[in-house]
C-alpha cells in the first residue's frame, strides 16, 4: 500500500529521503534511503549508531531509530531529486526522550493541555566566511558600522537572494533580509509559526544555508562570536501564545500600555525566573559567553543582553515588548539547537503561567550605559560552567524538559566544558610564562 511518501517522491521525482534528526548539540545527522525503500523506514525507522552522535548513549545500545515524521519533508531546492524529513527517535517501541525533537513535542502537547498553542519566529544570524572559516568572505566589509549596509548585502547578493527565493518558493513568507551589525554578518526572516513548525524549519534553514554558501565557494557559521571586537550571532525569538483553534491571542490585551494580557506578563515572569537555566539552553556552548558577556564592539554595542531585565520596545535588555501581544527573547546565539530553544521557552513560560509568577518591574533605560540605575540586577552567567549549575539546580525546569533529558544534556555539555578546561592557550603563555 503506498504510503504519503511514496506519492510525494513519485509526484516530485524524488529519488532518495534525507531521513534527519538533530542530536543534543545541534549536529544534524542522516541517512539517505532510496524512495523505493521509503515506506519500510516509515514503518520501522532507519537505524542509527546512537553512541555515535552526541546523544547520551553507548556503543552496547541497540539501534536507535529515526522514524519520519511524513508532516515535514522538504524537498531540497538545490538538489530537487533529494528530499529532507525531519524525524523522531526511539529505541524499539519507547521514544527516546533525551532526544530534542522530542522533548520539544512534549513541551507542546503540555501547552496544548493547558490550552495554549505557543507561535514563534526564529531571527538567525549568520556570518559569510572564507571556505577555511578563518576570515570574513568579503575584504570590503569594513566599516565601524556596518549594519544594513547596501553595498555589502548586494556583494553578497547571490546567496541571499537565492536562499530567500527557495523560502518564497517552500512557502515559509520570507519577509526581509539585512545585513547586521558585524562586518560578514547577516539576518534572514521569515513568517513565525507553531513551536515545532518552526524549530523544524530553523534547522532546514540551517542546512540550506550552509548548502548554498559553499555552492558558492564560502561557509556560513552561526557561531555566536566567531571574531573578537565586532558584534556576535543571537536567534532572537518573537513569542505568542494563542487559543487552541489560533484564532485569539492569549497574550493581547487592548487594556494594557504595551498590549499585554495578564498570562503575557506571567510567560514573561517565567523567563526571568528562570533565565539562568533557560542561559544553558539558548547560549549552550563555551563560546556563546564571549557574546553575552562581551565588552562593547566597534560598532558601539554589543546588541547582547548581560542581566535578567525585561523591557518595553528597548533592544538593550534580555526580553523586549516590541508590539501588542507579543515578546521577544533576545538571549539566544546562533549555536542554540533549533528544537531546545522552543522547548526551553515554553516550558519557562508555563512554568510563570502556572505558578502566577510575576515579571518584576519594568525598565526602560539603556541597559549598556545605565545599568547601575537598575538596582537588584540579576547578571547572566559568565560562562558555560555557570549556566549548566543554574540548569541542575532549577528542578521545575529539569521536570518539565524532563529528567532523563536534562540529565543526558548536562553530562553532555560538562564533557564539552572539561575539554574546554583541558585546552591551552597562547593567553596563558603570554601572562604566565614569567611569573
Amino acid at each position: 500500500m503506498a504510503t504519503p511518501l511514496d506519492t510525494f517522491a513519485r509526484e516530485r521525482g524524488i529519488k532518495n529521503f534525507m531521513v534527519s534528526f538533530t542530536d543534543l548539540y545541534g549536529g544534524q545527522r542522516a541517512k539517505l534511503v532510496p524512495a523505493g525503500a521509503i515506506s519500510g523506514v516509515l514503518e520501522r525507522g532507519a537505524s542509527f549508531a546512537g553512541y555515535a552522535t552526541w546523544l547520551d548513549l553507548t556503543p552496547a545500545h541497540p539501534d536507535m531509530l529515526a522514524i519520519p515524521d511524513p508532516n515535514m519533508v522538504i524537498q531540497l531546492p538545490w538538489k530537487p531529486e533529494v528530499a529532507w524529513i525531519a524525524s523522531d527517535c526511539a529505541i524499539g517501541t519507547r521514544a527516546l526522550e533525551q532526544a530534542p525533537r522530542n522533548v520539544l513535542k512534549r513541551m507542546v502537547q503540555q501547552a496544548a493541555e493547558a490550552g495554549l498553542r505557543v507561535r514563534t519566529g526564529v531571527e538567525p544570524e549568520f556570518f559569510l566566511l572564507s571556505p577555511e572559516g578563518d576570515r570574513i568572505a568579503d575584504p570590503l566589509d569594513i566599516g565601524v558600522k556596518p549594519c544594513y549596509d547596501q553595498q555589502a548585502i548586494m556583494r553578497r547578493y547571490d546567496v541571499i537572494a537565492e536562499v530567500s527565493e527557495h523560502m518564497l518558493n517552500l512557502g515559509w513568507e520570507p519577509y526581509q533580509s539585512d545585513h547586521e551589525d558585524g562586518s560578514g554578518q547577516f539576518e534572514m526572516n521569515w513568517k513565525y509559526d507553531d513551536a515545532l513548525s518552526t524549530a523544524d524549519k530553523f534547522s532546514f534553514f540551517k542546512f540550506m544555508l550552509k548548502s548554498v554558501a559553499e555552492k558558492h565557494g564560502l561557509r556560513a557559521t552561526f557561531m555566536p562570536k566567531p571574531f573578537p571586537g565586532i558584534t556576535g550571532s543571537g536567534c532572537h525569538v518573537h513569542i505568542s501564545c494563542w487559543s487552541q483553534d489560533g484564532e485569539t491571542s492569549a497574550f493581547a490585551s487592548a487594556s494594557d500600555e504595551l498590549g499585554l494580557s495578564p498570562l503575557a506578563y506571567h510567560f514573561i515572569g517565567g523567563l526571568i525566573r528562570h533565565a539562568g537555566a533557560l542561559t544553558a539552553i539558548c547560549n549552550p556552548t563555551v563560546n556563546s559567553y564571549k557574546r553575552i558577556n562581551a565588552q562593547r564592539c566597534s560598532s558601539g554595542a554589543t546588541w547582547a543582553p548581560q542581566s535578567m531585565t525585561w523591557s518595553g520596545n528597548n533592544r538593550t535588555h534580555m526580553i523586549r515588548v516590541p508590539g501588542p501581544g507579543r515578546i521577544e527573547l533576545r538571549l539566544p546565539d546562533g549555536a542554540a539547537n533549533p528544537y531546545l530553544l522552543q522547548a526551553i521557552i515554553i516550558a519557562a513560560g508555563l512554568s510563570g503561567i502556572r505558578d502566577k509568577l510575576d515579571p518584576g518591574p519594568r525598565s526602560d533605560v539603556d541597559m549598556y550605559r545605565d545599568a547601575h540605575e537598575v538596582p537588584d540586577t540579576e547578571p547572566l552567567p559568565r560562562n558555560l560552567l555557570d549556566a549548566l549549575r543554574a540548569y541542575r539546580d532549577d528542578a521545575p525546569i529539569r521536570a518539565l524538559m524532563g529528567e532523563e533529558f536534562s540529565k543526558a544534556y548536562l553530562k553532555l555539555r560538562e564533557v564539552e566544558w572539561n575539554s574546554y578546561m583541558q585546552h591551552f592557550t597562547r593567553w596563558e603563555i603570554q601572562h604566565t610564562l614569567d611569573v
